[in-house]
């Protein structure tokens, strides 16, 4: 379960979430806790550096927001971030520093770690997205299994966990590239530095430094 941990997907100096992290071992986790750990940041922040917005909604001074952008609290927009038009902010979300939620994007209880691109049509739900991290054009994470069952962490076909939780999309390490139109199902982990190809149904788990081509075919970017 190594390969699963929270040090080898992420490098915590690029978020201002790293405490959410403390005391556990595996990123989903804290998915549960990230409403309230942004509750519990969210008043500890400068007003110098971070503007507050309605309810639970902190924005930093230098991040660029657009009018037709709607977002939900609790939420952490940090600096250098960008938020384009008609983006979709449902809440329990920590935008990263410069990083891009793009036109139509929806997210709901994520974490972008710092330089995280989904800049088109992307649905992030219940996920965490490692360090410059990009999905692109109408990908997604779909959180939600179709029986409606719990979600399970899966390597190589078999369970190696049984999180308990119903909601989990894809925790995905630093540097991954998602190719654009996939689907990254339910409770899929994707190691650090690895590429996803475009069109591709991802689930389980893509090891560190892989290229994913389809189910049964994946490359070592080290061979």
């Amino acid at each position: 379960m190594k390969e699963f941990s929270i040090n080898e997907l992420f490098d915590l100096s690029k978020t201002m979430a790293a405490p959410l992290f403390e005391g556990i071992e595996y990123p989903w986790q804290a998915l549960p806790l990230i409403k309230d750990f942004i509750l519990k940041l969210g008043e500890t922040l400068s007003p110098d550096e971070y503007d507050k917005r309605g309810d639970d909604i902190w924005v930093s001074k230098k991040a660029k927001i657009f009018d037709s952008a709607y977002i939900a609290g609790p939420c952490i927009i940090c600096e250098g971030a960008e938020v384009r038009h008609c983006a979709f902010i449902r809440g329990s979300a920590i935008v990263g520093k410069n990083a891009v939620v793009g036109n139509s994007t929806e997210l709901k209880n994520v974490v972008l770690f710092d330089n995280v691109q989904v800049p088109h049509y992307n649905y992030v739900g219940d996920s965490i997205l490692g360090y410059k991290a990009h999905m692109g054009a109408g990908s997604i994470t779909s959180n939600v299994k179709s029986d409606k069952t719990l979600v399970c962490i899966k390597k190589d076909g078999k369970v190696v966990c049984e999180t308990g939780i119903k909601k989990i999309g894809a925790i995905i390490g630093d540097n991954v590239e998602v190719g654009c139109g996939s689907v990254l199902n339910p409770g899929t982990v994707i190691g650090r530095n690895s590429n996803i190809y475009p069109l591709s149904s991802v689930r389980g788990y893509v090891p560190a430094s892989s290229i994913y081509k389809c189910k049964g075919e994946v490359a070592s970017k080290n061979e």
